[in-house]
């Protein structure tokens, strides 16, 4: 059912929607000329952070999880059934809506996500701001409250005339930032004003210096807690995706990840630190194949393998959610306690740390530069339009038959109850 969604090949993993991408190696922004007083008075300079989102209370779950199943970058169907889109949604988000309410309520009721994000938002603001940039800082999340589209309606009515957008994950992946900016490629398209405003979007940053020290720094740290700091293990676990999106569409994401624990780990023996590690992926979801190896049997290996001393570190989090406060520190600890694990510790999201806020704030003044305007006009493709309505109906009736046989085999309802309930 998740299979893989737009193409992303490596000329147009750059430039994603036509907006300008931004690269680390950007110069840095002209600080002098932004504090001219000519210049003062017309530029205003947004910074828009991207995010998930997640259900404030439980209340929220189901209609979260619909709006998370309902984006076609995460479930991608064929063609024939893209009008099931929204049923298929309401279906999955229905029968997975307990569950997740019980690991909602184990960490309080609801996700912390927007807290910490608007923390982050006022933190990168006020860093920008000891650098001399006034800013005003924006936060859109993409299937809960305040929507990319609430966040850019604001934007517009500030009169932004500058804007970086800065998805809040460091590395790049079809799934994440690609479907944030599929939203914004679309609205800018669509407004006037929003299609001259010059843009820079930062695709990912795991790469830059100061989130890699920030991640060594909290490392560090925490190996300080066992009694045998070198004989524990360094075990990153990122969020998944399923393998058809690498494969067939073209995600940069594991490459990304792979890049990254080796730059993070490249730091950490700079210090002296040479542990050994792992990474394995978490939160699989669905009857189809994900990158591997999976958290939860990487676990259950180590622990029959001897090892004793295990430290998570989510590596592709930058903020508390439920990945990390239920799925990482309840289920994963109490399996690889049960496998033969004696000491576990975990990392904490980098949150607002000073190092790496004061990083983010620095990639913005380096994307400032590269900022353009998107000027693509609206089109209409073909799968929005079907003048013939014989055809229309044909494909709704035949793939109305055809999704119904789909859901009633066997298999369907075994992945169902194995993956979705």
């Amino acid at each position: 059912m998740l299979a893989g969604p737009l193409s992303v090949s490596s000329s147009s993993r750059r430039n994603l929607v036509g907006l300008t991408s931004y690269s680390a190696e950007t110069s840095a922004y002209d600080v002098t000329a932004l504090e001219s007083p000519s210049h003062v008075a017309e530029e205003k300079v947004g910074v828009l952070l991207l995010n998930l989102g997640g259900p404030e209370t439980l209340n929220d779950v189901q209609p979260f999880l619909f709006n998370l199943f309902a984006d076609p970058d995460i479930i991608r169907l064929p063609r024939l059934f893209r009008f099931l889109q929204r049923p298929l949604a309401k279906l999955i988000s229905v029968l997975r809506a307990p569950k997740s309410k019980e690991g909602y309520a184990a960490i309080g009721g609801g996700s912390p996500l927007r807290k910490i994000t608007d923390d982050q938002a006022l933190a990168i603001k006020m860093a920008l701001e000891a650098k001399g940039i006034s800013s005003n800082v924006y936060v859109g999340m993409r299937y809960w409250y305040p929507f990319t589209e609430e966040a850019v309606q604001q934007i517009k009515k500030d009169r932004i005339t500058r804007l970086v957008v800065l998805p809040l994950y460091p590395q790049f992946s079809i799934s994440t930032t690609g479907s944030s900016i599929r939203v914004l490629e679309q609205i800018f398209r669509e407004d006037a004003y929003l299609s001259r405003l010059p843009v820079s979007i930062i695709n990912s940053w795991y790469q830059r210096q100061g989130y890699i020290k920030s991640m060594a720094d909290l490392i560090e740290k925490e190996l300080q807690s066992f009694s045998e700091p070198k004989e524990v293990m360094i075990f990153f676990s990122a969020h998944g995706v399923p393998v058809s999106y690498v494969v067939d569409a073209g995600d940069p994401y594991r490459d990304q990840m792979e890049e990254c624990i080796f730059l993070i780990m490249q730091e950490l023996k700079a210090r002296g630190i040479s542990n050994e590690h792992i990474l394995a992926y978490q939160s699989r979801v669905g009857p189809v194949q994900w990158l591997k190896p999976y958290t939860d049997e990487v676990l259950v290996e180590l622990g029959q393998r001897g090892v004793r001393s295990l430290l998570a570190v989510p590596v592709s989090f930058v903020s508390e959610h439920i990945e990390t406060l239920e799925e990482i520190d309840m289920e994963y600890k109490e399996l690889a306690l049960e496998s033969g694990v004696k000491n576990w510790a975990r990392v904490p999201a980098l949150g607002v740390t000073p190092s790496f806020i004061t990083d983010l704030a620095d990639a913005v003044i380096d994307a400032l530069p590269s900022a353009t305007a998107m000027c693509a006009p609206a089109s209409t493709s073909e799968e929005d339009v079907d003048h013939d309505p014989v055809r229309y109906f044909i494909k709704i009736f035949f793939g109305s038959i055809l999704a119904f046989i789909l859901f009633l085999s066997p298999k369907m309802v075994m992945a169902f109850r194995n993956h979705v309930i």
